[in-house]
């Protein structure tokens, strides 16, 4: 073997990991925009659309789970399955730009150790939301061998091994944007919204907080404030406004459903 053949095989590998439920109408894009990985993954939950077909028709190795137990134990088989050095998360609602492909490939040929934070280019209904300030910064790009597993009902969060010489895991910055398209109409909000208003009661049952309606109207109002006004949903249009209602109301009924639905929450609402 060539010494340039060696180095080429010494490279590290990237693996981007989907998680996808009926969403034929939108995983071209998501996963035609990480083609460029070494591996492309996807851990499907019992979809009855052709999501599994067509992500097998674009190349992607799929492996489906339909009893659902939860985002974490979804995100920990996507792990399971990973073979490269460095693992991407990727939402089937998400699409990886030129810019934030080019970057993601800089860092894997780096091969440096550490998590890196993702922002968002938020689009909604049909619009990409220009002048909305989203602060949102999530951990997707691990180097797979320091992640131990995923914890969390919803939001889940990796768990991490310590660094061998007791040091912080360093964390980063990608500086490019993932588009977001997180609301497509009107319906799928609405959809959205009862299935992350009962995993988010269902988080606080279990860290033992109280809910109610004025709890809730605390936390939807705050929320549809913050989101409007100071992250400038107003200059959005009507798009924005849809995007910062559908958030609030999420707060407001979170509370209502941790007071009223408490006995019955559950951590296994699928998506």
């Amino acid at each position: 073997m060539s010494a340039a053949a060696g180095d080429a095989k010494a490279s590290p590998t990237l693996t981007v990991a989907v998680l996808t439920h009926n969403e034929a109408h939108r995983i071209e894009a998501c996963l035609c925009s990480a083609a460029f990985a070494d591996q492309v993954l996807v851990v499907d939950s019992g979809s009855t659309d052709n999501t599994v077909a067509l992500a097998q028709g674009l190349g992607a190795e799929v492996h489906s789970y339909p009893d659902w137990q939860g985002f974490a134990v979804q995100r920990n088989r996507l792990l399971a399955h990973s073979r490269g050095d460095y693992v991407f998360f990727l939402d089937a609602d998400e699409v990886m730009t030129p810019a934030f492909q080019q970057e993601l490939q800089a860092i894997v040929r780096s091969g440096a150790r550490g998590v890196w934070t993702i922002r968002w280019r938020m689009v909604a209904f049909g619009q990409e939301l220009r002048y909305f300030l989203s602060q949102s910064r999530i951990e997707r790009l691990f180097v797979r061998s320091m992640v131990r597993e995923f914890t969390g009902v919803v939001h889940e969060q990796a768990q991490l091994y310590p660094e061998p010489d007791g040091t912080a895991v360093p964390r980063h910055l990608v500086r490019a944007r993932l588009l977001h398209y997180t609301r497509n109409s009107v319906r799928t909000s609405l959809e959205k919204l009862t299935q992350y208003v009962m995993l988010g009661a269902a988080k606080r049952a279990e860290a033992g907080k109280r809910g109610g309606v004025l709890r809730g109207l605390a936390s939807g109002g705050s929320m549809f404030l913050r989101l409007y006004v100071f992250r400038l949903g107003f200059l959005c249009g009507g798009a924005g406004f849809l995007y910062c209602l559908f958030v609030a109301l999420e707060g407001f009924f979170r509370y209502a459903a941790l007071h009223y639905d408490r006995d019955s929450l559950t951590g296994r609402v699928i998506r």
